[in-house]
């Protein structure tokens, strides 16, 4: 057989080009490993077990990073031994993140920091513009995997940081850096390491176009944790997620604001985006659940006037294909033509909106720009919409309800007090 260096296809014959990732001269033949099992199939000695009910459960105990939000994410913290996975588009913050929590383990101990991407001073010059003291941080920019292993050992780390795992190499791996190949066997390196030594481990991971992580999806199995780091860059606010974590819920959202010294935690997130809110046509406010923290919002929509023969529809922060709906949905159960209308949404604050609990706030303030009339400014809307113009029930309406009424909004529109979406148009109008 034959496989890919690049993309790990097989083929039963040698050929020039990989036909799956399209790269040349990466189709190699396959090699048995030394010393193979050469014994009859089912002639192995029984695997030992071991009865569940007689388990030693051991107690996780998590070292704080002293970032708030970034200690919410990992519930409590980073967890000795444990290797974690930052990724996040090029330019979201990242290097800045991980800079600001070396800061905080360098304070106690050596933190040694590893780049492939970076030079010393270019290292030096971010620590500089953040203010932290760089005196207990050792720098390498090796991307061979056995000697920062080596260095490792001979430091002794609090914590060790790789940007990024792309760029490392195994030495017994023959492959270029970045291939999937190259970027499993080094994490594997790794993460023995880290399991040995009992020293977390921090990888920084690439993005690609799609938004996935670079690299074989085995990347994501191999580690204990997978955090993405995501948001608009034109914004000023990140949001941290935790998609894998084994040490802990990933329920939990942190959320940062990016300031000249670094990223800074918003502890009060719904204030935040409300701070600047004024009382206009198309401006509705709603309450959207990340992870099990309650967010107020404001939901922008203009509807203007259309001189197309197909109307435009523009959304940020929000599901395109969802407003195609929820605008049949107006035409037809509220009985607001919204046809010859140019329809532009836009959630404040480069927020992005993933749940259906968000569909009234968005209908409402739709028809209240086509109508031309605003709600109360005390006014909340929440709620998901059926086909049929119903408002159906939402998770964790009494967590909404409650977090609308602590920031003075005394009339909240929801799933208890609406049923369907008619009697929005007729509060509006």
């Amino acid at each position: 057989m034959f496989d890919c260096s690049h993309c790990d296809s097989q083929f039963s014959k040698w050929q020039g080009r990989c036909t799956e990732c399209g790269k040349w001269g990466t189709i190699s033949e396959q090699h048995e490993a030394q010393g193979k099992n050469t014994k009859s199939k089912g002639g192995a000695a029984p695997a030992p077990t071991l009865s569940l009910s007689n388990a030693t459960l051991q107690n996780i105990k998590h070292i704080s990073t002293h970032i708030k939000e970034f200690d919410r994410v990992l519930s409590g913290g980073l967890v000795p031994g444990s290797v974690t996975l930052l990724a996040g588009e090029p330019g979201i913050g990242k290097s800045t993140l991980v800079a600001q929590m070396t800061h905080s383990f360098s304070s106690k101990q050596i933190a040694y920091y590893v780049s492939g991407e970076e030079s010393e001073g270019q290292v030096a010059m971010r620590m500089q513009r953040l203010k932290i003291d760089p005196k207990n941080i050792s720098f390498s920019n090796c991307v061979e995997v056995d000697a920062i292993i080596s260095a490792a050992k001979k430091l002794s780390p609090g914590i060790v940081i790789i940007d990024s795992i792309q760029t490392m190499i195994a030495s017994d791996i023959d492959n270029l850096p970045g291939t999937p190949t190259s970027v499993r066997a080094a994490t594997a390196q790794l993460i023995g390491y880290a399991k040995q030594s009992n020293v977390p481990i921090l990888l920084i991971g690439q993005m690609t176009k799609d938004g996935s992580v670079a690299g074989p999806k085995t990347l994501e199995h191999l580690v204990d944790t997978v955090l993405t780091l995501e948001g608009d860059q034109q914004s000023t606010y990140r949001l941290l997620r935790a998609g894998k974590n084994r040490f802990g819920s990933t329920d939990e959202v942190g959320i940062f604001e990016m300031k000249e010294s670094g990223l800074e935690g918003v502890e009060n997130p719904s204030a935040r985006f409300l701070e600047e809110r004024t009382q206009n046509p198309g401006s509705i406010v709603t309450c959207i659940m990340e992870g099990t923290r309650p967010i107020l919002v404001e939901v922008q929509a203009l509807a203007e006037k259309s001189f197309f023969a197909n109307p435009i529809r523009r959304t940020s922060g929000y599901d395109a294909s969802r407003l195609q709906m929820l605008l049949a949905i107006i035409g037809k159960r509220a009985g607001v033509s919204v046809s010859g209308f140019d329809v532009y949404v836009n959630v404040v604050g480069g927020m992005k909106i993933r749940e259906q609990a968000a569909d009234l706030a968005v209908c409402a303030a739709i028809i209240s720009s086509v109508k031309d009339k605003a709600l109360s400014q005390d006014s909340i809307v929440f709620g998901e919409l059926g086909l049929s113009g119903e408002v159906r029930s939402i998770p964790f309406l009494e967590k909404r309800i409650k977090e609308a009424q602590r920031l003075g909004f005394s009339k909240v529109l929801s799933p208890k007090t609406i049923k369907s979406i008619s009697e929005i148009k007729n509060i509006i109008i």
